[in-house]
């Protein structure tokens, strides 16, 4: 009896429907559009006045330009980390040139988050179809991904308040974690065969440099570190005090004492990318420009050995009447045909690159390091390394013995020997780089143990004692005091190179 009832009932159910939509179908067709609008709109009413819920679209491509969203991205990366442990359909992701897998939610899955005791709840999407074969005859529009974000109405202030900024905040904040960070830079050849695109090129950034691994003084290492760390968390200060959000770091010293080290590990500690700029292959100050507005937060422009790029060095000169003179007539002289070599040379100024550094232009973007590097900072101008520009003075100087300790535990795996005591007492006697000492530790076979490595160190450093014991002597001899002979021969020098003049009667005054 039961068995009969059920069957019954479905009966009556499926006849119901059928009945439904026939008259729904009566209904689509011989109603007119503007009762039909009507009724529907009342419908929609009806229908979200007994619905608590409130849906939030989130769409993949925005605009016409079919720019990827922003906000969308933010959502995949906060996401990524709570669907890992909820989610049942999942698809697994990895971005070029990216090492870091990343799971995330399938299509049509739902994922639950929580916020403030307020449940919500997230699904992904898709709208349009599957694109056609060619040569198909049926016209499909393409597939489009979307997340829906559903909560109680009762949440809608705090959602739109709190909710939504803690979502964009989070995903960017993991989005830059997992991105693969990038070394950029810019060349001459770009310019030809680059319209729309960016002027500059990249490849990934994989130096392993670290702060732990630099030949430096613990206290001083310490000090850099905190500097950086500081200004990558000071966003709301610069703002407050109406600064631009940089740093500038000038780092100089003699050849092989780790410049390019550590930018490597200033950028591997704040997990920037770093843009390596080539101002001989820039055109002019315009160019400079257009290539700071596409550099990105998070970065480190570089400027290597920049006492070497353009002039730049030295005192800014007046030009003098007779150099404005020269200038007018050999512009007269040109024509409309120019040189292909005068094109390509950098016309760069110093005023161009200072406007660069901490002009109006250089508050685009924000969070960004600038770096310049040296190994004669007494032939930069003044105004390129003040305070303000350089910030912070940082001077890479000879290897200590501190800094030989932690090059031999990096290298050796050793941090006490008795050849140590040796080794300190040379390194106070001469100077040697960092990167000579670390030439010295490497083992050139698998044969060499410590103690030769570290023997091959006090040689070296023998050498160099006897290398700067000469030098020394030669400069000595060098600069003595002239005797009288030598004297007059200066003179006679002096004569020669004035000329006779019978007015001036210099054969008469001096004795030759």
């Amino acid at each position: 009896m039961a068995a009969i009832t059920a069957a019954e009932m479905w009966t009556t159910v499926g006849s119901t429907i059928a009945s439904f939509m026939f008259v729904s179908t009566i209904f689509r067709q011989y109603c007119p559009h503007e009762v039909r609008h009507f009724l529907e709109k009342w419908m929609h009413k009806l229908a979200r006045f007994f619905n608590p819920y409130i849906h939030v679209s989130v769409h993949e491509f925005t605009g016409t330009r079919l720019n990827r969203s922003e906000a969308y991205a933010a959502v995949e990366a906060y996401l990524s980390t709570n669907s890992s442990r909820s989610a049942k359909r999942l698809k697994l992701e990895m971005e070029k040139d990216n090492k870091n897998i990343v799971l995330s939610m399938d299509e049509y899955e739902k994922v639950t988050d929580e916020f403030q005791g307020a449940e919500i709840s997230w699904v992904l999407g898709k709208t349009g179809m599957p694109q056609q074969p060619m040569g198909s005859a049926y016209h499909s529009e393409p597939e489009r991904r979307f997340y829906k974000l559903t909560f109680h109405k009762r949440h809608r202030e705090m959602i739109a308040e709190s909710y939504l900024q803690h979502v964009m905040k989070k995903g960017k904040e993991i989005r830059v974690k997992n991105r693969q960070r990038k070394l950029y830079t810019n060349g001459a050849a770009n310019r030809w065969f680059i319209t729309k695109q960016t002027m500059w090129s990249d490849v990934p950034f994989e130096h392993p440099a670290r702060f732990e691994s630099i030949a430096m003084e613990a206290e001083k290492k310490q000090e850099i570190i905190e500097d950086l760390l500081h200004f990558s968390q000071s966003k709301d200060f610069y703002a407050r005090i109406g600064k631009a959000w940089k740093r500038g770091y000038l780092l100089y010293g003699p050849p092989g004492t780790g410049k390019s080290t550590m930018i490597a590990a200033m950028a591997n500690l704040l997990n920037y990318d770093v843009y390596d700029l080539e101002l001989t292959a820039v055109k002019d100050n315009t160019e400079l420009r257009k290539l700071l507005i596409e550099i990105t937060s998070k970065s480190i422009i570089v400027i290597e050995d920049i006492d070497c790029s353009l002039d730049l060095t030295g005192q800014r000169k007046k030009k003098t009447e007779k150099e404005t003179e020269d200038k007018n007539e050999q512009g007269k002289k040109e024509t409309n045909s120019k040189d292909p070599k005068e094109e390509s040379i950098s016309r760069v100024t110093l005023s161009g690159l200072l406007n660069f550094i901490d002009g109006l232009w250089s508050a685009i973007g924000g969070e960004r390091i600038i770096v310049f590097t040296t190994n004669y900072v007494e032939k930069l101008d003044p105004a390129l390394i003040r305070r303000g520009r350089m910030d912070k003075h940082i001077e890479l100087s000879y290897c200590s013995f501190e800094g030989f300790k932690v090059l031999a535990k990096n290298y050796l795996l050793v941090e006490a020997h008795p050849l140590f005591e040796t080794i300190e007492r040379l390194m106070e006697e001469t100077k040697i780089t960092p990167a000579d000492v670390a030439e010295a530790l490497m083992p050139k076979s698998f044969r060499e143990d410590a103690e030769k490595c570290l023997s091959n160190l006090i040689q070296a450093l023998e050498e160099a004692k006897k290398k700067a014991a000469t030098k020394k002597a030669e400069e000595e001899s060098r600069g003595k005091e002239p005797t009288k002979d030598d004297s007059l021969v200066q003179d006679r020098i002096i004569v020669l190179n004035l000329g006779w003049n019978p007015q001036w009667g210099l054969w008469k005054n001096m004795e030759v």
